[in-house]
């Protein structure tokens, strides 16, 4: 039957180690990460829907939304420069995370984590004292920077870190941290827009400096990965990493000839741009592609960037968008520890088939809800309990997002890698996630103003397409350590004709270094 394949893990080593405590501190601290790309999300919307900061830098639309009360409320924000506030970050980050690619391979994942915090806390200070969009906008673009390298290597990070039975629940630190940056970001907005002097924006912004210096300072406090050691020319630091991370009393001979075999091979690997090409990393490639393509085009990024927009745009006074916001916020930090505690026991594709049901329900009920008091006109009023009902289902879609999309579009393509081509691999997931996520930034407030409430239902339509995809094409990865990672896609029913019986090196490896007593044979030819 077409569908994703289940594959029988069992056949999967489970390597023996325990969750350490310093596995759980390093990986705290590497999450810390998600905070600057969290933060800056829920930033941008409440600022610019503050009055001082447009009258400042944006008077058209500052204009634009005081005529708003009696003409389309659809298109206040209409403005491709304040646009470009937002998704300048985004850009930035796209081109930044193929240099990161680079860092992280030859200096370290740790290394690129510090310069994704430095170049951050810079962004922070210059958008803090900005006096022109110009100052503005080459802060964000510094930000972007940051967030570039930070998404490059922390996802990364913390799949080589934590053991294979708990990868699920550690990775998702970073969404988690994205989702309590987000919602911090929405808090400060609620009180920063209180301060009548007009100043507040500025607070806002320049309060990224906080989570730049977490993960900043973080980062030099951090070990290395056992994987990236090896990969650097470092056995027996790796062997002495993997014994501290796995626990003393731990044998890890076995993983660690493994993570040594993982490395001869990817040291093979001349090219690794060119190599990810290859027929037998088709399906690493296409998840690579279409897991961050996707999840920009639920639409989350439309109700994060902009909630308060959106909300003051449906009629809600300022003040009340801005808490709507914080209100989504919260729903988005509990619905990801949700999936913390139920993706390594249900697995990926329960979480992915799930949340895009509940998204798809969700959507198509808020875009009739507005369509029956707007209308393609954008002029109506909201009334109290039917805005709490637009809320209410904007949070039940954020919390189906929050548990299934947004941890697992980080997740999954971080955990299915081989070793050779895993910076490429990432770099290309943390790229195309940057270009939708720019591409929506940009666009959305003018689709808004042209589609209207038939933006919701396109959205839809998206998860839909999504769903279907995640049912017939990604395999289960719950439990498989990384380097066996090639056995699930071998057995997957569509998959496994773009892999080679030579291209499944795993076997042969265990049983060589079986007989050579747990220390790495010489490769296989």
């Amino acid at each position: 039957m077409a569908g994703g394949a289940v594959v029988n893990t069992s056949g999967a080593k489970d390597y023996p180690g325990r969750l350490t405590l310093f596995v759980f501190f390093t990986c705290v601290v590497a999450a810390t990460g998600g905070l600057i790309f969290g933060y800056d999300i829920g930033i941008s919307g409440g600022v610019t829907s503050m009055d001082p900061f447009l009258k400042k830098f944006f008077p058209e639309v500052f204009r634009k939304k005081q005529l708003a009360a009696k003409n389309n409320q659809y298109c206040k924000y209409d403005n491709q420069l304040l646009q470009t506030f937002t998704s300048s970050l985004y850009l930035a980050a796209l081109v930044s995370s193929f240099f990161a690619a680079t860092v992280t391979r030859v200096l370290g994942r740790k290394w690129s984590m510090f310069a994704g915090g430095l170049t951050f806390l810079i962004g922070a200070a210059l958008n803090g004292a900005a006096e022109n969009v110009a100052m503005l906008i080459i802060g964000r673009i510094l930000l972007g920077v940051g967030v570039g390298f930070a998404n490059q290597s922390v996802p990364v990070y913390l799949s080589e870190m934590a053991p294979a039975r708990l990868r699920g629940m550690l990775n998702i630190g970073f969404q988690l941290m994205i989702t309590i940056g987000i919602l911090a970001a929405a808090l400060i907005n609620y009180g920063t827009a209180k301060i009548k002097a007009g100043w507040g924006w500025r607070v806002s912004l320049a309060l990224a400096a906080v989570p730049a210096g977490i993960i900043t300072l973080g980062s030099l406090f951090l070990p290395d990965t056992p994987n990236s050691l090896i990969e650097r020319g470092h056995p027996e630091a790796a062997e002495r990493m993997l014994q501290r991370i796995r626990g003393a009393d731990v044998d890890v001979s076995e993983e660690y000839a493994d993570l040594v075999v993982a490395s001869e091979e990817s040291k093979l690997v001349q090219h690794p741009w060119r190599n990810i090409l290859r027929r037998k990393y088709r399906a690493q490639l296409t998840m690579a592609i279409f897991i961050p393509f996707f999840q920009q085009l639920t639409g989350i990024n439309v109700i994060m960037f902009y909630a308060p927009v959106l909300f003051d745009t449906l009629g809600f006074k300022s003040d009340a968008s801005l808490m709507s916001a914080v209100i989504t916020g919260l729903v988005n930090v509990f619905a990801t520890l949700v999936s913390i505690f139920t993706v390594d026991r249900l697995g990926r594709r329960k979480l992915f088939l799930q949340g895009g049901a509940q998204m798809i329900v969700c959507q198509v009920v808020v875009g009739t809800l507005i369509a029956i008091k707007f209308g393609t006109s954008g002029i109506g009023d909201i009334p109290k309990g039917y805005a709490a009902a637009v809320v209410l289902f904007i949070c039940l879609y954020v919390a189906g997002f929050a548990w299934s999309w947004g941890p697992l579009g980080w997740l999954v393509p971080s955990e299915i890698f081989p070793l050779e081509i895993r910076p490429a691999g990432q770099s290309i997931n943390v790229s195309v996630n940057m270009l939708f996520t720019f591409v929506i930034a940009q666009a959305f407030l003018t689709m808004l103003c042209h589609m209207k409430f038939g933006l919701f239902y396109f959205f839809a339509g998206w998860v839909v397409i999504m769903t279907v995809f995640i049912a017939l094409f990604l395999p289960e990865t719950k439990n498989v350590p990384i380097e066996e990672m090639v056995l699930v896609w071998k057995s997957h029913w569509f998959w496994s004709r773009f892999i080679a019986d030579e291209d499944v090196h795993v076997g042969a490896h265990h049983v060589q270094m079986a007989a050579s007593g747990g220390k790495p044979a010489a490769a296989a030819p």
